[in-house]
């Protein structure tokens, strides 16, 4: 009886927590709509004069009013979303976001090498690093991730938003994309348009890399590829072809690892797409 009751009630605060994300208004002089969960996104518009703040963190706004936010995968239930008035005024409203429980993946057998990566290559992949963060701190005026989003590959999904990755016994940083299945040379797309601002056919981690800028600090990257079409600084339309799968870098297997941010906070991409047909 008391698991019975326990179960209950865990099921009853998910249920109010959740009706609460969906419950969201916006306060007077905003308008928004989207996804108040954790890994979603949302897009909005703010009349003129009005600068916003999520969790003390500025949120730009575009000259036609248009602003976009994210959540990351462990976002609090409650978040402090902060209006500043051109007079001075400033309102402060507490946003409940929706939990998502997230899958355990083990991957056993790989080669320790890959699993902690040797002494001899730390300084690269700090250098790598840094310049995947440089670029994910752009913020443009080009709102291609409004166009919405279609699927960058076809194939079964193999890895999850959110998932927690024990490699060869070891918890791991948990995987921010999701991983589509395909053979080795199947075309990736763009799933919206946007700008190209990072393609290296030879990172550690990722190997073959693209990262397309999509305005307003949402970009996404495309991982493990085999071959690279595209280049920086070349505008990309949505469906366009942009490079092929592979299974280079840290890899076991072909596969699309796709990932989206809004600066560097982790979004679910399963979350922007439409069903799979």
């Amino acid at each position: 009886m008391t698991r019975w009751l326990a179960t209950l009630v865990a099921l009853l605060v998910s249920a109010i927590i959740t009706s609460q994300s969906w419950a969201n208004e916006p306060p007077p002089g905003l308008s928004w709509a989207g996804d108040f969960s954790q890994g979603g996104l949302v897009t909005g518009m703010a009349q003129p004069g009005i600068s916003l703040k999520l969790n003390g963190r500025d949120v730009p706004v575009a000259k036609d009013g248009r602003f976009v936010f994210g959540f990351g995968r462990d976002e609090a239930a409650t978040a402090t979303f902060t209006l500043h008035h051109r007079g001075g005024q400033s309102e402060a409203i507490q946003l409940a976001i929706a939990p998502q429980t997230y899958d355990i993946q083990r991957i056993d057998g790989l080669p320790p090498a890959q699993v902690t990566p040797p002494p001899a290559v730390l300084e690269r992949i700090k250098r790598e690093n840094a310049m995947i963060a440089a670029v994910r701190q752009r913020n443009t005026a080009r709102q291609d991730f409004m166009q919405g989003w279609i699927w960058p590959a076809k194939g079964p999904i193999s890895g999850v938003y959110g998932s927690q990755r024990i490699l060869n016994g070891e918890p791991r940083t948990p995987h921010y994309g999701i991983d589509i299945a395909a053979p080795t040379g199947s075309p990736v797309i763009a799933p919206a348009g946007g700008e190209v601002v990072l393609a290296e056919k030879d990172i550690y981690f990722t190997g073959g890399t693209i990262i397309i800028d999509h305005g307003m600090g949402i970009n996404s990257a495309f991982s493990h590829l085999h071959s690279l079409n595209v280049k920086v600084g070349q505008q990309v339309k949505q469906g366009e072809q942009i490079g092929t799968v592979g299974s280079t870098g840290r890899s076991t297997g072909p596969h699309l690892d796709w990932r989206v941010n809004w600066f560097d906070v982790r979004l679910d991409p399963q979350r922007l797409l439409p069903q799979r047909p």
